[in-house]
This record gives C-alpha cells, sequence and structure tokens, in this order.
C-alpha cells in the first residue's frame, strides 16, 4: 500500500467533504493520479493537487495530512486498513464509522468525532466537540467498538447511545455524558458536566477527576468490585497521561441507574 503525505495549500473558502480521502482509495496511484482525485467543496468538485501539495513518503500504508484542516469534513470516514496521521486541526465526523486500522490527530476535532465507530483506535491529541462517539443524525446506535481517545476535552453528549468499545477523556466532559448509553465504557480523568448517564440503560462510566453531582435516578450500591476495578484499572493504565496511577487507588463508589431506563448502567467515582 502507497504511503502519501498531503499538505495543505491554504484554507479553502468552503466546507470539504474529505471522506475519499484514506490510504486504501489512494494506494497504488502515482502522484499524478493522486492529483487529480477529487473531492466536495460546497457544490463543485476540486481536484485534490489543486488542495495540497502531494509527496510520497517512507510509511507503508499511512496517509499523513498537514495544514489548517477545520473545514474538511469526514476524514477517516469508514476507516477499515491502514493509517491517518493528521498535523493540524480537522472539521466534523472524524473517523465516523471506522472498523479498523489507526487515526492520530494532533489537533482539535469537530462534532460527532468516532460516531458510530465499530473498530480499530482514533487518538485526538485536542478536544473534540459535541456528540463525539455517538451515533449519526437518525441513528439508534452509537460507538459500536475500537479505543477512542481524547487528550484534551469533550463537549456535550459525549458517547451518547454508545453500544460498545472504550471511550477516554484526559480532559473535562461536558453536559450529559454516556447519555442512553447501551454498553460499553467512558473514563473521564477532569470534570464531568451535568446529567451525567442520563437515560442510561447499561455499560460504565467512570469519574475519574473531580466528583460529578450524582443524578437522582442512580442510587447507591455496596457490591464489592475490588477485582473488577483492577481489571479495569490497568486497562485503562495502558493510555498513560492522568490514568497512568488509577490502578494504586482505592476502589471507586459505584452506583447503580438510570433508575428511569432500567438501572443497569452503573457510574463509578474514584477517590
Amino acid at each position: 500500500m502507497s504511503a502519501w503525505r498531503l499538505s495543505l495549500k491554504q484554507a479553502p473558502a468552503l466546507r470539504v467533504d474529505a471522506r475519499g480521502l484514506s490510504p486504501a482509495a489512494l494506494a497504488g496511484l502515482d502522484a499524478v493520479a493522486v492529483g487529480e482525485l477529487a473531492l466536495w467543496h460546497g457544490n463543485e468538485r476540486v481536484a485534490l493537487g489543486d488542495l495540497f501539495a502531494i509527496e510520497a513518503h517512507a510509511e507503508e500504508g499511512e496517509l499523513r495530512l498537514e495544514g489548517e484542516l477545520s473545514k474538511f469534513d469526514r476524514i477517516g470516514w469508514q476507516l477499515a486498513a491502514g493509517s491517518l496521521r493528521i498535523d493540524g486541526p480537522v472539521g466534523d465526523y472524524l473517523g465516523a464509522g471506522m472498523s479498523a486500522g489507526a487515526i492520530v490527530a494532533n489537533g482539535d476535532a469537530g462534532v460527532l468525532a468516532a460516531c458510530e465507530m465499530s473498530g480499530g483506535r482514533l487518538d485526538v491529541a485536542g478536544s473534540v466537540g459535541d456528540f463525539a462517539a455517538s451515533a449519526l443524525p437518525g441513528s439508534m446506535d452509537g460507538m459500536r467498538g475500537g479505543t477512542f481517545i481524547v487528550r484534551g476535552h469533550a463537549g456535550e453528549r459525549f458517547g451518547d447511545r454508545m453500544r460498545r468499545g472504550s471511550a477516554i477523556v484526559f480532559g473535562d466532559a461536558g453536559d450529559f455524558v454516556a447519555s442512553r448509553m447501551v454498553a460499553g465504557t467512558i473514563a473521564v480523568a477532569g470534570a464531568i458536566g451535568a446529567h451525567p448517564g442520563y437515560g442510561m440503560r447499561r455499560g460504565t462510566l467512570l469519574a475519574a477527576g473531580a466528583q460529578p453531582t450524582v443524578p437522582p435516578c442512580f442510587v447507591g450500591n455496596t457490591v464489592d468490585i475490588g477485582v473488577f476495578w483492577q481489571l479495569l484499572a490497568r486497562d485503562l493504565a495502558r493510555h498513560g497521561g492522568p490514568f497512568a496511577a488509577l490502578a494504586k487507588r482505592a476502589a471507586p463508589r459505584r452506583f447503580v441507574g438510570d433508575l428511569a431506563a432500567g438501572g443497569k448502567g452503573e457510574l463509578l467515582i474514584a477517590g
């Protein structure tokens, strides 16, 4: 699989649908053919060579994007193989629907990052907007697998309708984190906004930082979770940062809920 570096020449005037930018789509092409690929810019198609300076690089199977890409949406859309490395901020729907491969974004991302992700690894060095790890508009299922790491902050409704996988936030998370969550694990090292676990049916939400306000539809539970906690803490410790020493902390307080939605989810508040 070929490897390319695309460096943005200048920020586009309108938003760009970048779902066609993937390692697989560019595999086997020469520089001329890569430059002739077209992306939607508003309601017109623009050649890749008009937007980016194109050069080959040595990392097999990797596509690198560089520049101010905050108007480029759907980067990594349904990624199924290879890796993407992005140096700069990106637009909406980063890694949406990805099932395998890896994306590393060294900047911020817009709304709906990792929505309906089912596999692979998405690592965002900055912050993400609202509805990350959630469902696409009109869909019933959110993130379904894989590992999603946010090293900055997350917006509101993080993990809405999440069904499976691990979503990890090093910073703060906004209101309604883990809303309508069905399964999976969300861990937040910073502060959590209002109404965590709203409509939560199952799954785990770990508050490893500042103690959030426990919603009235969650109740305390005294079941011994010492063994489970060590397994969870060691798994999260692999990601480093504020989770590195988590296994040395005492087992957290456990609350179950949302009782209005069946009450089988859990909110863990680390001491």
